[in-house]
């Protein structure tokens, strides 16, 4: 008759239990150590409008959540001289969160950089150029021939939301419904139209459902009709244009305080999320 070894069978329990610890804790020690897939950097401003300074708040912690999540990194800086080649080629895409470059030298590194393969994502008030402003369309190539949008027109208001709908089919808008409600945002008109550029693919446009879109006061800031894109890539770069970016602030009260957030709504992140990964991951 042959006897069961207790003592034979704590040992053989024991190593297995070692040997499932040291798995465990060689993949966690992987996962750790794993490379980012790819490296973002955002540039920013900061100072003026409170709409556009909580946009970047708000921007500078949702990226890098997303970026854990899907294994990228995400730096930020407000140093615009950062914009040279030395410093982009660290990254295989730049953000705008709100302003663009002013010196030459530093337009002249971004737009190397894109037309070498880099990749660019750009929010709200970084596409706007007005004469006579603190920002004149001064920069030909950015507004004209890179984003398409030419000067700044006209802006709806109170910041409202508004029925987006897919207008073209794209890697950036898969998996998006055929129409849903944005945030709320200060929509921009433009001087040029974006269905006449062979270069442009607009992505997303506000569904006339919309309107009227704005509460005023003035009448100018409520659009009762007229077709407005909000979303668009350049088929030349590896680029994309979001005017989402302006928080709904408590100017009236005089508190200042943030009454709504463009991170919060799920359907408008994928399609941010969809663009990073997609520009990241790509070998062009």
């Amino acid at each position: 008759m042959k006897f069961f070894d207790h003592q034979n069978d704590k040992t053989i329990r024991k190593s297995i239990l070692v040997m499932l610890f040291l798995i465990s804790f060689s993949a966690i020690s992987q996962h750790k150590t794993e490379k980012p897939k790819f490296k973002v950097i955002a540039f920013y401003t900061a100072q003026n409008d409170q709409a556009h300074i909580s946009f970047v708040h708000e921007a500078n912690n949702w990226f890098p959540k997303m970026a854990e999540k899907n294994h990228f990194e995400y730096d930020s800086t407000s140093n615009w001289e950062n914009l040279n080649a030395a410093f982009l080629s660290k990254y295989q895409i730049v953000l705008f969160l709100d302003t663009r470059p002013e010196k030459t030298e530093q337009r002249e590194a971004f737009q190397k950089y894109m037309e070498n393969g880099g990749a660019f994502i750009g929010f709200h008030f970084s596409a706007f150029a007005l004469n006579d402003s603190s920002y004149p369309q001064n920069w030909n190539w950015y507004h004209n021939t890179f984003l398409g949008s030419g000067e700044y027109g006209s802006n709806t208001w109170k910041p409202t939301s508004a029925i987006l709908k897919v207008e073209n089919q794209d890697p950036i808008t898969k998996n998006l419904p055929k129409t849903f409600k944005s945030q709320p945002n200060e929509w921009y008109r433009w001087s040029n139209d974006l269905r006449k550029n062979p270069d442009i693919k607009i992505l997303l446009a506000i569904d006339e459902s919309s309107f009227p879109l704005g509460t005023g006061p003035k009448p100018n800031e409520i659009w009762h009709n007229g077709y407005y894109p909000a979303v668009w890539t350049n088929k030349n770069y590896k680029m994309l244009y979001v005017n989402m970016g302006h928080n709904d602030i408590d100017y009236e009260h005089g508190t200042n305080k943030t009454l709504s957030y463009t991170f919060e709504n799920e359907t408008q992140n994928k399609l941010i999320l969809n663009a990073l990964l997609l520009f990241g991951n790509s070998k062009k």
